[in-house]
């Protein structure tokens, strides 16, 4: 079968490389890809945006499925313009990505569907806001309602913080936001398959959306990641399908618009159970790297069968019970502005200590693999516990070759610590 993946990021790496791995595949073409994607698939320098021309190379090449990484082609409707031609997609519709592309839209369904979640207000101008923020008192946590690629939250410790947010998020004509307030608890990330109608948990993970060690400075789009979140024990977990995940896709599908794909739950594990921070319409990115480290079954037999409405007949999805933990090397000025050009070398070296390394925001530049983005790489490991998957990935870290990089050195230390109480 041929297979054309969506992405350019080490989340598309990581399913590239697990893609690769499956006795199904005939070829596997990325658009765009990046060079380590290039490992694992034909990259093809192809308009995303551009439907109809996505639509023709699915058809001058016979791909039988196409699997989208990134949101924003999702919530740009990618994946109906292809089921309309025939294609089969592993991706939600333009309707239902909305959990993804709209705060406001996500809170309105929580309370059309009783769903726990912090309490909130949508807001569409900066006075309404003003107004609406003071009865969270503070901390108080204030987001962009559409896409941020993971960076477009705030939490704010003072006035003057609330304020700023604000006023930057309503600069420009047009901006909205969800206010909300600060839930008290651990995060973690559940991932479900579904296919609109049947339902299973595909793994966990926590990310570490901070900078700085000691989750220190500004959010990112995610600086490393770990799973499973043993946090989210199998009865929080169960309450979390049962009481968040699955009245979600039971009032997507009576709306009429069934989700289809992975739906990925970041949720706050407070002291009345859990409750639901955010949804994401894709894989993780960290988040991906590991649970594809640690997945043992056929990955596009599995995305077939959710792309094809047929994930009650297929096998149960299998995990390694070890963990595996990713630590995310990053471009020196991120999350600001990245200093790009930055050359990267000892990825061989890094591998030959057993770890794997996922490429993100890289290019080449004549044969020298350079940084070209702010999250660059994601050095992967697995171990018999999360220290020593920690232990490892940082030995990788640490064979590699670039200057211009750096890292978190504490990914995973909410679980170090409590596996050494």
């Amino acid at each position: 079968m041929n297979v054309l993946l969506i992405g350019s990021g080490g989340r598309e790496h990581a399913l590239a490389w697990k893609l690769a791995q499956s006795p199904g595949l005939t070829t596997l073409f990325a658009a765009p890809g990046n060079p380590g994607i290039a490992n694992h698939a034909e990259c093809v320098a192809l308009n995303v945006a551009d439907h109809a021309a996505v639509t023709d190379f699915c058809r001058e090449k016979n791909v039988a499925l196409v699997v989208v990484g990134p949101e924003a082609p999702l919530v740009a409707g990618l994946a109906d313009d292809l089921r309309a031609a025939g294609i089969a997609v592993f991706g939600p519709s333009k309707a239902a990505a909305q959990l993804e592309g709209s705060k406001g839209f996500t809170k309105a369904l929580c309370t059309r569907a009783n769903i726990p979640t912090a309490g909130y207000v949508h807001v569409t101008s900066l006075e309404q806001a003003r107004t609406a923020i003071a009865p969270f008192g503070l901390p108080v946590v204030i987001k962009a309602d559409g896409l941020a690629a993971g960076k477009g939250v705030t939490i704010a410790m003072t006035p003057e913080e609330a304020d700023a947010a604000l006023a930057a998020l309503f600069a420009e004509p047009g901006g909205e936001a969800v206010i909300e307030e600060f839930l008290t608890g651990e995060e973690a990330s559940l991932f479900v398959l579904t296919d609109g109608a049947a339902l299973v948990p595909f793994g966990s993970a926590q990310d570490h959306k901070r900078v700085g060690d000691g989750d220190t400075g500004p959010n990112t789009g995610g600086m490393g990641a770990y799973s499973p979140a043993r946090v989210l024990t199998p009865e929080l977990e169960r309450r979390a399908i049962e009481e968040i995940v699955r009245p979600t896709v039971a009032a997507l599908a009576s709306e009429g618009t069934p989700y289809s794909g992975v739906l990925y739950a970041g949720l706050m594990l407070t002291n009345t159970g859990p409750k639901l921070i955010e949804y994401n319409a894709r894989f993780g990115d960290p988040e991906c790297q590991v649970l594809m480290a640690r997945f043992e079954g056929d990955l596009l037999a599995l995305l077939q069968a959710v792309a094809e409405g047929r994930l009650a007949e297929a096998p149960a999805p299998a995990f390694a019970e070890v963990p595996a933990l990713t630590v995310v090397m990053a471009a020196r000025g991120y999350p600001g502005t990245p200093e790009t050009g930055g050359a990267i070398g000892g990825i061989d070296a890094a591998e030959a200590t057993g770890a794997t390394v996922f490429q993100a925001g890289t290019k080449l530049a004549g044969d020298t693999l350079v940084a070209a983005g702010g999250r660059v790489l994601a050095v992967t490991a697995s171990g018999p516990d999360v220290a020593s998957a920690q232990a490892a990935a940082y030995r990788g870290v640490d064979a590699l070759d670039f200057p211009t990089g750096f890292c978190r050195r504490d990914i995973g230390w909410r679980e170090v610590e409590r596996e050494r109480a």
